[in-house]
C-alpha cells in the first residue's frame, strides 16, 4: 500500500511549476490552452488563477512565434517554461527549437544562457490518429545541446520539472498523455505515487530501478516502464525474475545503470513507444554491445513501434504499441 500524499502527474507537474514561480519570479508559462483552461492535458492547472495573465500566458496558435519569444525572453534573463500542445506539432516551429535554442549557448561561446523548459505532451492509446499520438523524443535527443527529460511517475515528473526549471541549458520535458492522471483517460495507478509537498530536484542522468530482478533488464520509458512492470508480474508467476530500469532522462543517458543491471541479469530487452528504426532501442542496445557483450547470454532484443503512423483504428493503434503481453513474451524469449 502507498503511503503519503498521492498526487496525479499532472498536479504534480503544476505543483512543481507553481513552487518555482513562487520562489523565482523570472519563471513564467507560455503556450496554447495554458491559462485559462490549465491545459488540455493539465499541466498547467490552477498557475493563471494563482499567478494572473503576466505570468500565464495564453498564446495564439503560433508556434514558432511564441517558442521564439520564449528563447529571447530567456537570452535576456528570464526562466520561461513554453508548452507544445502535442510533439506532433514540432514541425512547425523545430527551427527555432534545433537552430536556435539548441545552438545558440554554443554559438555565442557560451555568453547566452537559455533556460527553457519546452514542455510537451507524447503518447497514443486513446485512438488520436497518426498526427497526435507519437512519442518522436529520439529527434530531439540527437540534437546535441538540449536536455531530454520523461517521467513515468508523479514522484519523479514533480522532481525532474523542479531541476529542469533550474536548469541554465534547454530543456525538453516529455510528458506522457496517458499517465496524467486524467478522468477521461484511462491511466495506470502506477503512475499515482506518493509526493512530497516541499520542493525537491531529482538529478538528470540518474536512471530508476522500478523493479529489481534477476534474470532479465526491460528498459524503458514513460507508459512502457508501466506495462513492464505488469508484464514483470506476469512473469514472476512463471518463475521468471525481470528487472525493470526506468531511464527517466535521454539526455544525459544513465549508461552506467544499463550496464550495471545487465551484467547482473546477462540478458536485454528494451521496449519503447517511438519507432523502432534509428531510436531509443538502438542506441541501448549499442551500448551494450560496445561495452558489455561479453555479459549477454542472449542477443539484445527490441520491442517498439513498427515504423509506421500510428493508426486511428483502435485494434490497429493497439497491435502497433507494444503491449503487456508482447513485452512478457518477448522477455520470456529470453529467458527460456
Amino acid at each position: 500500500m502507498r503511503n503519503g500524499r498521492q498526487l496525479t502527474m499532472a498536479k504534480a507537474i503544476s505543483e512543481a511549476i507553481a513552487q518555482e514561480m513562487e520562489r523565482d519570479e523570472r519563471v513564467f508559462v507560455m503556450g496554447e490552452d495554458v491559462g485559462v483552461y490549465g491545459g488540455i492535458f493539465g499541466a498547467t492547472q490552477g498557475l493563471y488563477e494563482r499567478f494572473g495573465p503576466e505570468r500565464v500566458m495564453d498564446t495564439p496558435i503560433s508556434e514558432t512565434a511564441f517558442i521564439g519569444a520564449a528563447i529571447g525572453a530567456a537570452a535576456e534573463g528570464l526562466r520561461p517554461i513554453v508548452e507544445l500542445m502535442f510533439v506532433d506539432f514540432f514541425g512547425v516551429c523545430m527551427d527555432q527549437i534545433y537552430n536556435h535554442l539548441a545552438k545558440n549557448t554554443y554559438m555565442s561561446g557560451g555568453n547566452m544562457r537559455l533556460p527553457v523548459v519546452l514542455t510537451t505532451a507524447i503518447g497514443g492509446g486513446y485512438s488520436d490518429a497518426a498526427q497526435h499520438s507519437q512519442c518522436l523524443y529520439s529527434i530531439f535527443a540527437h540534437v546535441p545541446g538540449l536536455k531530454v527529460v520523461i517521467p513515468s511517475t508523479a514522484y519523479d515528473a514533480k522532481g525532474l520539472m523542479i531541476s529542469a526549471i533550474r536548469d541554465d541549458n534547454p530543456v525538453v520535458y516529455f510528458f506522457h498523455k496517458g499517465l496524467m492522471g486524467l478522468g477521461w483517460m484511462k491511466y495506470p495507478e502506477t503512475t499515482i505515487t506518493p509526493v512530497p509537498e516541499e520542493p525537491y530536484t531529482i538529478p538528470f542522468g540518474q536512471a530508476d530501478v522500478k523493479r529489481e530482478g534477476e534474470d532479465v533488464t526491460i528498459v524503458a520509458v514513460a507508459m512502457m516502464v508501466h506495462r513492464a512492470l505488469e508484464a514483470a508480474e506476469q512473469l514472476e508467476e512463471e518463475g521468471i525474475s525481470a528487472e525493470v530500469l526506468d531511464l527517466r532522462t535521454l539526455v544525459p543517458l544513465d549508461r552506467k545503470a544499463v550496464l550495471d543491471s545487465v551484467r547482473k541479469t546477462g540478458r536485454l530487452l528494451v521496449v519503447d513507444e517511438d519507432y523502432r528504426s534509428f531510436g531509443l532501442t538502438g542506441e541501448i542496445a549499442a551500448i551494450v554491445a560496445e561495452e558489455a557483450p561479453e555479459v549477454l547470454k542472449k542477443p539484445v532484443k527490441r520491442l517498439a513501434v513498427p515504423d509506421v503512423p500510428i493508426p486511428f483504428s483502435r485494434p490497429l493503434e493497439n497491435f502497433v504499441i507494444p503491449s503487456v503481453d508482447a513485452i512478457s513474451g518477448a522477455a520470456r524469449a529470453l529467458v527460456v
